[in-house]
């Protein structure tokens, strides 16, 4: 018999009595537990029974310890035994409250240091991301096509939120697409040549276009001179510039702010407020129709020189201009890499990467979409546009030839852009008049068309004037990688 047994008869002497019978039903004679003096004789009761188990008896008398015994511990603890105790769980709180906000804080500066340290980098032009080693071919069933436009597709931007893409062609039109589904949200119409007092919108082919970095503002500019300033969310029609004495060729607008750069066929580049509506000033310079201009957050702007042969950095601040040389045909398109570096294209068939500090080209790749033509007269295919992932060492080239189908080259940049090395090609129907990189470089959008967007010297009937979205596929183990070029 275990002890807690023995201590339990000890204090119940009513189940102090020998015999079987005592972890049954009560006896006569047994005390009555009520103490009203009445004696049931064969009623069991389930709480006597749970007594005297053995089991029960150790749990019973166990469990009333227990309670005890915590009941003792607070009721031991004094009030400034108490009162510490609270101060010092309030004390830990406070400390781990504490350091979590050190640790927010921590992570926040150094977020903000990155973002700062990129900027910097950034503004210097020594900011490059090496994504172009991990960019593997696109399947051919993943690349769409937008169709919309009568006539050859001239231009194309993209929103800075990759939602959108608007798109300009030679039938004076302006559309408006949704990326994901691929369907068209607004179209501005043409309108006929003689039309202009009456026709809110262009009445002539409509050669380039730009966007503000806050998607504020659409420019557009065509051959009748005009440029006309668009609110980009409801294409709404705001302004109208005049002042050019030709064509209108290139566009930009500096990042960050609303001031507008424009090129033209007349040699000069005008400089425009669109918040103000007003026209700011008009530089000289280039001995030959412009065909081509771009900008980043700097005050200054690029420009490529057609037949001229030159590549120019218009410092619009210091009001001078550098002059580069480099291509022996005439060059038709370029655009900025970051603030030190840029691409440009020509009719040459070359395509050449550049530093602002090198009046010479960094790196020269020639015959850059190949040649046509018989054995000995081979002609090179020109390059018609050319496209740039901001501050990273991939760039794309488009080309097109009279002959056959063209094609969408993209390209590696070397160390310190020396050297150009070719990762894939994307084939397209048509003259490749327009690239443009979306901002997070998740795709690449080609503006394609019948006719090159300058001319109409061959016509390819069997091509069809849209816009082929290609998607920048990446290889999954390699992430992105920041470098700082030296």
């Amino acid at each position: 018999m275990s002890s807690s047994f023995f201590i339990k008869t000890k204090e119940n002497p009513k189940f102090a009595k020998k015999g079987k019978n005592t972890a049954g039903t009560k006896r006569k004679g047994d005390v009555d537990p009520t103490g009203k003096g009445k004696v049931r004789a064969k009623k069991s009761s389930s709480k006597y029974n749970e007594e005297i188990s053995s089991d029960s008896e150790t749990e019973s008398a166990t469990a009333p310890k227990k309670r005890q015994s915590t009941e003792q511990i607070e009721y031991e603890e004094t009030p400034q035994e108490k009162k510490l105790r609270l101060a010092k769980l309030y004390l830990e709180q406070l400390k781990e409250e504490e350091e979590k906000k050190a640790e927010e804080a921590s992570f926040e500066t150094d977020l903000i240091a990155g973002r700062l340290q990129e900027e910097v980098l950034e503004q210097r032009g020594k900011l490059q991301r090496l994504i172009a080693k991990d960019l593997i071919p696109p399947d051919p069933s993943e690349i769409r096509m937008f169709r919309g436009h009568k006539l050859p597709i001239t231009c194309l931007v993209i929103t800075p939120d990759d939602k959108n893409i608007f798109s300009a062609a030679k039938d004076c039109s302006i559309i408006k697409w949704d990326v994901g589904s691929g369907k068209k949200i607004h179209t501005i119409p043409g309108g006929r040549k003689g039309t202009e007092d009456r026709h809110v919108g262009h009445t002539a082919h409509i050669l380039c276009m730009a966007i503000s970095s806050d998607g504020k503002y659409l420019a557009t500019g065509d051959m009748n001179n005009l440029i006309m300033i668009w609110e980009a969310e409801s294409c709404k029609h705001l302004y109208k510039f005049t002042g050019h004495k030709g064509a209108v060729s290139g566009l930009s607008f500096r990042k960050g702010t609303h001031d507008l750069y424009s090129a033209s066929h007349d040699r000069s580049i005008k400089v425009w407020n669109v918040d103000e509506n007003a026209y700011v000033e008009t530089l000289f310079g280039h001995q030959d129709s412009i065909t081509g201009l771009d900008s980043l957050s700097r005050e200054r702007c690029v420009t490529a020189g057609g037949r001229d042969g030159t590549v120019r950095v218009w410092k619009i601040a210091e009001e001078s201009q550098l002059v580069f040389h480099g291509h022996e045909g005439s060059i038709d398109c370029i655009q900025l890499i970051n603030e030190e570096h840029m691409v440009t294209g020509a009719d040459d068939g070359s395509v050449c990467l550049w530093s602002v500090n090198k009046k010479k080209p960094l790196s020269t790749v020639k015959r850059a979409h190949g040649c046509h033509g018989d054995a000995g007269i081979e002609q090179p295919h020109w390059v018609s546009s050319v496209a740039a992932l901001q501050n990273s060492d991939t760039i794309a080239s488009g080309a097109y030839s009279c002959s056959h189908n063209s094609e969408v080259n993209v390209w590696k940049c070397g160390q310190n852009y020396r050297g150009l090395e070719p990762l894939f090609s994307v084939p397209v129907s048509g003259f490749v008049n327009s690239l443009k990189f979306s901002s997070s470089g998740q795709f690449l959008v080609a503006g394609v068309g019948q006719e090159h967007r300058l001319g109409r010297w061959w016509r390819l009937k069997e091509a069809k004037n849209g816009i082929y979205v290609i998607p920048l596929k990446r290889k999954p183990s390699n992430p992105e990688e920041t470098k700082i070029a030296e």
